[in-house]
């Protein structure tokens, strides 16, 4: 920059060599900023929110516990798909809280925006990312992009809340909300657990397990993950009851010992399927803890919770409870023990193994969710 002034003025002075630099230095276009509200926030099964971009409605707070009501103010999972032919894209926003980062979690995973393009073959591939470095922030994603229009995806923060947000592109040029994900009816997956799924500890929003599966299937997707706090609660029964999504994924265990999950599982499943009678739940094991190999303690807490969990599942499917699938969680971060950073909690390694495990069961359900959604009316 201060070779710039230093030179313009040389221009100003006659010097020839100076004023042809100077020329070639034009001013960018200004930018044109849009709240991202405009172009459609994606991850909310309720509208009526408390602030723009709540997870739980505004009826929720003194219905669920206070932990559950304050995770819920945390963006993860909520993203914005947007068409634009600008030649660079830029975000802000603020964040709900200075606290940044996490002692075994990245600030860019924490409270930064995660941006992926959709490539001609119609392939989600990550872009790039907004590090944040207070609680308000301007960063300029991308830059350099060659002439076209393309379909962009952007991820919020996944343990901070945001106050707003904005995308900015050149002036004059595109910026519009994206189409559908894909032909025909795609409700919404619906994924209910802990700090697993709210995405501790991934390093980015968008490789979070849920949010990896919404771009390899093409699908919506709304993450309702509880840091500490996914225990399967009446009340979250109820609230999880007014959705209608393609499938549920039901991923608590991590939160709960065995005599909670006894007592727990078969009132919240049975709540849901009175309201969704054919909707396909997906009950899920808790992962494996990397150390249990050696840890006597920690390998008994797998194993005394998927015993409750499989007499649960086993109970259900004998008295008639259809639409159920188990997983089981000794796969769900592979077996060499690489896959988290705390024993608990998924490096983006262990995101994207997990993601594997999952894709399996679920490509069948929300293909069958397709192919019933397309064919004559009647009820999914």
């Amino acid at each position: 920059m201060r070779f710039l002034v230093l030179c313009c003025l040389a221009a100003l002075l006659g010097a020839a060599s100076c004023t042809c630099l100077c020329a070639q230095s034009a001013p960018a276009p200004a930018l044109v900023w849009t709240d991202v509200r405009a172009l459609g926030v994606e991850g909310q099964g309720w509208c009526d929110t408390r602030a723009p971009f709540d997870r739980l409605p505004a009826k929720a707070e003194g219905v669920v516990r206070s932990a559950v009501w304050e995770l819920s103010r945390h963006s993860a999972g909520l993203c914005v798909r947007f068409v634009t032919d600008g030649s660079e894209i830029h975000a802000r926003w603020v964040l709900t809280s200075s606290r940044l980062a996490m002692p075994h979690m990245a600030a860019t995973g924490v409270s930064g925006v995660d941006l992926y393009v959709k490539t001609e073959r119609g392939r989600w591939r990550w872009l790039a990312v907004g590090r944040p470095e207070r609680q308000t922030n301007a960063v300029r994603l991308v830059g350099e992009l060659p002439p076209g229009r393309r379909e962009y995806l952007l991820y919020l923060p996944l343990y901070n809340g945001t106050h707003w947000a904005e995308l900015g592109v050149p002036g004059g040029a595109v910026l519009a909300k994206a189409g559908p994900w894909g032909p025909g009816s795609r409700r919404p997956m619906v994924f209910y657990g802990t700090s697993i799924q709210q995405g501790g500890c991934a390093s980015r929003p968008g490789m979070v397990h849920s949010a990896i599966l919404g771009r390899r299937f093409q699908f919506p997707h709304i993450n309702l993950g509880f840091s500490g706090n996914g225990r399967m609660e009446s009340e979250l029964a109820g609230l999880l009851a007014e959705l209608d999504p393609s499938v549920f994924i039901l991923d608590c265990l991590p939160n709960m010992q065995a005599a909670e999950v006894a007592e727990r599982v078969e009132p919240f499943v049975r709540r849901l399927r009175v309201a969704r009678p054919t909707t396909p739940m997906v009950l899920v094991e808790d992962r494996s803890y990397a150390d249990a190999f050696l840890i006597a303690s920690k390998r008994g807490r797998n194993e005394a919770n998927r015993v409750a969990l499989r007499r649960a599942f086993q109970h259900l499917k004998q008295s008639g409870v259809r639409h159920l699938v188990y997983v089981e969680g000794d796969g769900l971060l592979g077996d060499d023990g690489e896959g988290t950073v705390d024993s608990s909690h998924p490096t983006d390694l262990g995101f994207m193994r997990q993601a594997d495990a999952l894709g399996k069961v679920l490509e069948p359900l929300l293909r069958r969710h397709q192919r019933l959604a397309s064919g004559p009316k009647r009820a999914l």
